[in-house]
């Protein structure tokens, strides 16, 4: 695409102000100033002041894409897509946990072609461009070297979407592989995260396309495995089951959770329908 470096130099600047009013809104916030929209799931008035932020600045600059963002939705017709989280671990936030993130994709005919994760409280902006590598801050992004479960930190995320027993299953199901398991409450960040090395595998049963796209796109290009998220902007919208890996685990970790990863490292695992 001619103008992908437009885009690419548009979106680190974008993430980067976004990133800087949610922190100043976290830094003014009151303890407990928070509510809830379902089980777990937190409401706070800076997710739609950032997404808000975010979508003027690229219809300014991009007004024929479509956007879609977590807290209003959007057009998803077009074929170059803009896909935003402006508060990814909004229960980190709410709380005044410093673990949350802002998240931005750019898909173009269901292929993402840019990813942005940035977490302002720490400055870490980790960004990925297909074909082109991943990075945090400028140093290039490479999967961990973990060739076993019983040497590996996998976090699982989980949501109201899965069921409790199949969730329990699951946990019951890596700790007895030997894994170590955490939850840091950012599905975001959990993937950027694996593309840096910091922890060796996520998986989640469901994710919306705004939570994973950009962190799934980090980990391949960091040299790891991810399963594959529905195609077509379309189809993206319906969110899907997600695991990313470092190379060395990925056949035990996909066979265990029962979710396929590409490119395919072992016979047994299938490719899903």
């Amino acid at each position: 695409m001619h103008d992908i470096d437009q885009r690419e130099t548009a979106l680190h600047e974008i993430i980067r102000s976004a990133g800087e009013l949610a922190l100043h809104c976290y830094r003014a916030r009151r303890p407990g100033q928070y509510s809830l929209k379902g089980r777990q799931d937190f409401l706070t008035e800076v997710d739609g002041l950032v997404e808000q932020h975010v979508f003027d600045k690229l219809r300014a600059r991009f007004p024929e894409d479509g956007l879609l963002g977590e807290e209003t939705g959007g057009h998803v017709a077009a074929s170059r897509l803009w896909v935003v989280d402006p508060i990814d671990g909004t229960a980190n936030f709410a709380r005044g946990i410093d673990h949350f993130c802002v998240a931005i994709a750019f898909v173009e005919d269901g292929i993402t072609h840019l990813g942005a994760t940035f977490n302002p409280v720490t400055n870490e902006l980790y960004v990925a461009r297909q074909g082109r590598g991943a990075s945090k801050n400028g140093s290039p992004l490479r999967v961990a070297s973990t060739d076993a479960l019983t040497v590996a930190s996998i976090e699982l995320g989980w949501s109201t979407r899965t069921p409790e027993p199949e969730y329990l299953a699951l946990f019951q199901a890596m700790i007895a592989s030997g894994a170590s398991v955490r939850r840091g409450a950012s599905g975001a960040l959990a993937l950027a995260w694996v593309a840096e090395g910091r922890t060796d595998g996520y998986v989640e049963h469901f994710m919306h396309p705004w939570d994973c796209l950009g962190g799934l796109l980090m980990v391949r290009e960091a040299g790891g495995c991810t399963g594959l998220y529905r195609a077509g902007n379309r189809k993206i919208c319906d969110g899907g089951p997600v695991i990313a890996v470092a190379t060395g685990i990925a056949a035990e970790l996909a066979e265990i959770v029962k979710i396929p990863v590409y490119p395919l490292v072992d016979a047994k695992i299938s490719s899903p329908t």
